[in-house]
């Protein structure tokens, strides 16, 4: 079948789109770690069985290395609609608003024919564009009687309007939200649907039917719960994501005193995973009451379901919570797909995806020629082949750019990750404000070995045995700047710099 070119960019009149492209629907949910899905095997796969994500497995696809290009909520969000990196979209942090005039996969899916909502969370300050129906939660959301910003009842502007308040509990609302509208549906045409849970963001208020949930459970500890950051970079000593670091509206009591660090940490440790897990549990049951309700009304075979997170999460791994350092656990997405006319049952695919080709993707699936700014590529042909192609990527490149953030003091940094090793570069806190004058006592580095290092413990960058390999990234991370087109504009003299230390 042809691509469809998108109203969009040439402005066909009367295209519609093709009775027999698919359906799609993409959760996403917020702050959801690989670890905790049990399709993917880890640590805590007895305590966090998310039985109805783990469908999506067992009849599609589950990759193991997706990646953010910027493990912060709104960049990432941005990023997935449309498909570019935060340098050329305008959303660094979480202070920016998405461009309203950006060409996005929702509002292509659109212009091509297809009935497109969104339902959740949306985090991205101006109002939704592309979709014929939105109910989004104000910035953030509440767990508990949230309030929604619906595009048929707004009266206000959208930036201003507080929304209406629903009774009940965010994740069980916003699961029958999309259910509804998935029935209201004309079946002459595809739905783009994305349905974007609150949970399991902090602070991690379970739904009253999970909150004794593990009660008489103790949590496995990751082994690196007590790391002491030997041989890591100066910023391990004032950044604010450890467990120790947690606050009482975390941990929904009084702080215990006078006990050590690592005693803390393991106090906080129990408490932080028992709420998580059970934020979890309740996005699990709705996804199966989505699921549920395409396998009834025969819709499955026909649409494509997507299971992800805006990024990774640190589950107690380093003894951090919170995510935005580029290290595995936080720049790793969980992505789990099925599309029963496309992609074989029980696979799984390891090849390096970002979330900038999510858009590309659905595009492609729904036969429809991607923007041509949009950096991420189609992945299409890898989900059902499960097989790489030649010119698909071998490596990745990471850019997180919220230098003296104030609540976790976390600097700003870049790196490339290849399937064998890791290159990380950080910024001194002082060159957010400076950005001038750089010199090599502006920078920290870190390298690591992830076939003999997976926990990533052991800072190599200053062991000579390794030299070539650092260089070689070092080259690596150019090239990939270069390729995106990352010009310094906010730090002038970085790529410099990496040239003189080759």
């Amino acid at each position: 079948m042809k691509k469809i070119l998108p109203l969009l960019l040439f402005g066909l009149p009367g295209l519609t789109a093709s009775a027999d492209r698919p359906n799609i629907i993409f959760i996403m949910s917020d702050d959801h770690s690989m670890q905790t899905i049990s399709a993917y095997g880890g640590l805590l796969k007895d305590f966090s069985a998310t039985k109805n994500i783990d469908r999506l497995a067992k009849s599609g696809m589950m990759l193991t290395n997706a990646f953010c290009t910027n493990s912060i909520s709104t960049p990432s969000r941005a990023a997935i609609l449309t498909g570019r990196y935060a340098h050329k979209n305008g959303v660094y942090t979480l202070n920016d608003i998405l461009n309203p005039q950006l060409p996005t996969s929702a509002k292509m899916l659109q212009s091509a024919g297809y009935a497109t909502g969104i339902i959740g969370k949306w985090h991205l300050k101006s109002e939704p564009q592309g979709f014929d129906y939105y109910c989004v939660l104000p910035g953030q959301g509440v767990y508990e009687n949230p309030r929604f910003k619906e595009k048929t009842s707004l009266k206000e502007h959208f930036e201003i309007d507080k929304g209406i308040e629903v009774n009940g509990y965010s994740t069980d609302i916003i699961g029958d939200k999309a259910v509804e509208w998935i029935s209201k549906q004309d079946s002459t045409k595809p739905f783009m649907l994305m349905c974007h849970f609150k949970a399991p963001h902090r602070n991690w208020i379970p739904a009253e039917r999970f909150r004794t949930l593990f009660e008489d459970c103790m949590i496995p500890e990751p082994h690196n719960l007590l790391d002491n950051y030997e041989g890591k970079g100066n910023y391990t000593d004032f950044i604010r994501m450890g467990l120790e670091h947690m606050k009482v509206s975390d941990v929904k009591q009084e702080l215990p005193q006078n006990i050590s660090r690592d005693e803390l940490r393991k106090w906080a440790y129990q408490i932080y995973m028992k709420d998580y897990l059970r934020c979890v549990a309740g996005v699990d049951e709705n996804v199966g009451k989505i699921l549920d309700y395409l396998d009834k009304c025969n819709l499955t075979e026909n649409t494509i379901v997507i299971y992800t997170s805006d990024q990774g999460f640190f589950m107690g791994e380093h003894g951090w919570f919170d995510k935005r350092l580029m290290y595995d656990q936080a720049i790793k997405m969980p992505f789990l797909i099925r599309y029963p006319k496309e992609i074989a049952a029980n696979t799984v695919n390891n090849d390096f995806i970002l979330n900038i080709d999510f858009a590309p993707t659905l595009l492609d699936f729904a036969e429809v020629f991607p923007e041509r700014e949009m950096q991420g590529k189609s992945f299409r042909k890898i989900l059902n082949q499960n097989q790489t192609s030649k010119d698909w990527r071998k490596s990745i490149y990471y850019r997180y750019w919220m230098n003296d953030d104030v609540a976790h003091h976390v600097p700003a940094h870049m790196g490339v990750r290849n399937n064998r090793y890791k290159l990380i570069l950080f910024y001194k806190q002082s060159l957010g404000k400076t950005g001038t004058g750089i010199s090599s006592s502006d920078f920290e580095w870190e390298f690591y070995d992830l076939i003999n290092d997976p926990e990533e413990m052991t800072n190599l960058y200053y062991n000579p045995a390794y030299a070539k390999h650092i260089a070689d990234l070092k080259r690596e991370l150019l090239m990939l700047r270069a390729e995106y087109e990352d010009e310094d504009l906010d730090f002038p003299g970085i790529s410099d710099m990496i040239v003189r230390n080759l």
